[in-house]
């Protein structure tokens, strides 16, 4: 199934070439967007040792993300969690059971699946989705972000 890009991303799009990714500087790192066209989007993502993502799930947008260096603590709902979570929200995410990976470990998000990652040590994972990068929901955040797409990240 194809996705119709909006003019936005279309601008990004037009800003990726052969080995010159789109760069998007976030608080905890960032992401190098390598692909980005109406069926999938691949992204190289930097996490500084120590830092997390947004405790964050998506609408629409599916995942999978690979880790290819480093070592992450993650974060997955399954469906044990729900009932819990939607009674306590996100500060029971933040204190449940979290699985410790490294290199070659890899996991899929799929809609509407709570998930984060934390670094514990410098992190780069691969991530593979669809083209709905702007469907971010934001449940905790550090940095005070809203949801989507956040202008600030993507000026050089």
């Amino acid at each position: 199934m194809t996705v119709q890009l909006s003019p936005d991303l279309l601008e990004i799009v037009s800003k990726i070439r052969d080995g010159e990714p789109y760069i998007v500087n976030k608080p905890w790192g960032r992401e190098e967007w390598l692909a980005l066209n109406e069926e999938y989007c691949y992204k190289r993502i930097y996490l500084k040792k120590g830092h997390s993502t947004s405790i964050q799930y998506h609408q629409y947008k599916s995942e999978t993300n690979y880790i290819s260096e480093g070592e992450a603590e993650v974060s997955l709902e399954d469906l044990k969690d729900k009932i819990e979570m939607s009674q306590r929200g996100p500060e029971f995410f933040v204190q449940r059971e979290k699985s410790i990976h490294g290199p070659g470990y890899y996991f899929n998000v799929r809609p509407p699946r709570w998930h984060r990652v934390t670094a514990l040590t410098d992190l780069v994972l691969m991530e593979v989705s669809t083209p709905h990068v702007m469907d971010v929901v934001r449940l905790k955040d550090e940095w005070g972000r809203g949801n989507g797409h956040i202008e600030r990240e993507h000026q050089k």
